[in-house]
């Protein structure tokens, strides 16, 4: 399947079959809407991306925590949290099948700094390089070290597989296929060797317990556990990026990212007069939409929903078997530790050094994905908003603002600064804000900006409002509790 060059009739500039906005942005080309491939299973990936990425601090710290303390019966709580996402992941790709914009582009066409806003929230949740760092530590634990200078080797690391591959989306994706099927066999393997029957046992409470939150951790870390399943903050808004570039829908007309190097830079449609590319409604056009929003929410749904709920049940499982009941255990990076001790003693020393190499692979590549879509959205913003018409591409300006990711991350790591309290503080804060904020636009874009036979309505219209009011508590909560920590 071609991507941007491919040409499927001339543009049609006159008039727009979508209400689009046009102030801001100039209106969209119209063309015909792709049809989908016929082997479906040749575009599964972006939900295997979103997944991967996400599996990070929450899948073997946050999670794992919450069932050494308070037991399984808070795992409802995993399934509320990442069905949430996959009903905004899908708003997200809903306005991209349909236009071949981000959905942040689309949030510019009602005022044209909400894409500037939303890339400074997200820098400000993951400039400080936390992934990395939990990586190198656990590296550590099994060859020594300083952490601070491995932790510059996997940034530089990340810049380079970023800037080398010939089609960064591509490389991303391969490299999360690897990570998930690593950890995949992982677990089987701690299913049999140490996981213990009394977890599984209680396992349904998990179900059995819906609605209840264990009082001894604090109203605050389990909503935040419950916000934050799976993914969070600006990487659902992402999804837009990685669908582009696998080509779903009117993606297709869009370049995809390449490497200044390795890469060959695609020829858009066009550069300068659209924003993006819409269909006319037609009978053959809305079948062929039906045939893409069926196929994009079963890959969400079987890749990011059934792989995100699998992995947090299986790490709560195992971290339930080794550390159940035991207190003084610390929410970070010194956790993962303990639990290797413990698998160490239960099963043997090289299960204890698998464990760590793994969550170290596991937190790099979560790391990799976070220094992609971070780069990846405010190089669309400064492209499709700011530096319309100019010469240089949407590929450069990703590249640079990757390395710059990297160079700030290596001074903060051989500075020797700890993360300072006010960088901890609007981490903590600012993604629950961020997703309240989105989960509204992406209402009003979806409702607003859409012919009738695509817009959201009904129970998807329904599920929006929940994450609005889901995430509009947290972001009070999270506030308050940093509040009363910290001031």
């Amino acid at each position: 399947m071609t991507h941007a060059d491919d040409r499927l009739g001339a543009p049609d500039r006159a008039r727009s079959p979508f209400p689009l906005r046009t102030r801001n942005l100039p209106p969209p080309q119209v063309r015909e809407l792709p049809a989908p491939p016929r082997q479906a299973w040749r575009i599964i990936g972006p939900g295997i991306v979103a997944a991967g990425v996400g599996l990070s601090s929450g899948e073997f710290i946050l999670w794992p925590y919450i069932a050494s303390q308070a037991g399984l019966v808070f795992l409802w709580g995993a399934v509320v949290g990442v069905v949430t996402q996959w009903f905004i992941n899908m708003e997200v790709e809903r306005y991209t099948l349909a236009t071949g914009e981000t959905a942040v582009t689309g949030f510019n066409r009602y005022w044209r700094h909400w894409g500037a806003v939303m890339a400074a929230l997200t820098y400000a949740a993951n400039l400080w390089p936390g992934w990395a760092t939990s990586s190198a530590t656990m590296l550590s634990y099994v060859f020594g070290g300083n952490p601070a200078v491995i932790g510059v080797a996997l940034l530089a690391a990340i810049g380079a597989i970023l800037t080398m591959a010939p089609v960064v989306y591509n490389a991303l994706e391969r490299l999360l296929f690897v990570k998930l099927a690593v950890i995949g066999g992982f677990f089987a393997l701690a299913t049999v060797l140490a996981v213990k029957a009394s977890s599984w046992a209680d396992l349904p409470q998990g179900a059995t317990h819906v609605g209840q939150f264990p009082s001894e951790l604090g109203i605050a870390v389990l909503m935040g556990a419950i916000a934050y399943a799976g993914a969070g903050g600006g990487q659902n808004l992402c999804q837009s990026n990685w669908i582009r570039d696998k080509g779903f829908g009117m993606g297709h007309y869009v370049p995809r990212l390449v490497s200044p190097v390795t890469g060959k830079e695609e020829s858009a449609v066009s550069t300068t007069s659209a924003a993006g590319y819409v269909f006319e409604p037609t009978g053959e056009n809305l079948a062929r939409w039906r045939r893409w929003w069926r196929f994009a929410n079963l890959e969400q749904g079987m890749t990011f929903g059934f792989v995100t709920v699998a992995t947090i049940v299986l790490s709560s499982l195992l971290a339930h078997s080794m550390l159940f009941g035991t207190e003084g255990l610390s929410n970070d990076v010194d956790f993962v530790r303990e639990e290797g001790e413990r698998l160490q003693g239960a099963v043997g020393g090289w299960f204890g050094v698998t464990f760590w190499l793994i969550g170290a692979f596991s937190l790099f590549t979560a790391a990799t994905g976070i220094v992609d879509y971070t780069s990846r959205m405010a190089a669309d913003v400064l492209k499709n908003t700011y530096l319309r018409g100019r010469s240089v591409t949407e590929s450069r300006l990703y590249f640079r603002l990757v390395w710059g990711m990297v160079a700030i991350g290596a001074i903060v790591l051989f500075s020797g600064f700890d993360q300072p309290l006010v960088l901890l503080v609007i981490s903590a804060c600012v993604a629950g804000l961020m997703m309240f904020v989105y989960s509204i636009l992406l209402l009003v874009l979806n409702r607003g900006s859409l012919p009738r036979q695509l817009r959201v309505r009904n129970y998807r219209a329904a599920a929006l409002v929940w994450a609005v009011l889901l995430y509009g508590t947290l972001a009070v909560l999270t506030v308050r509790q940093q509040i009363i920590d910290h001031f």
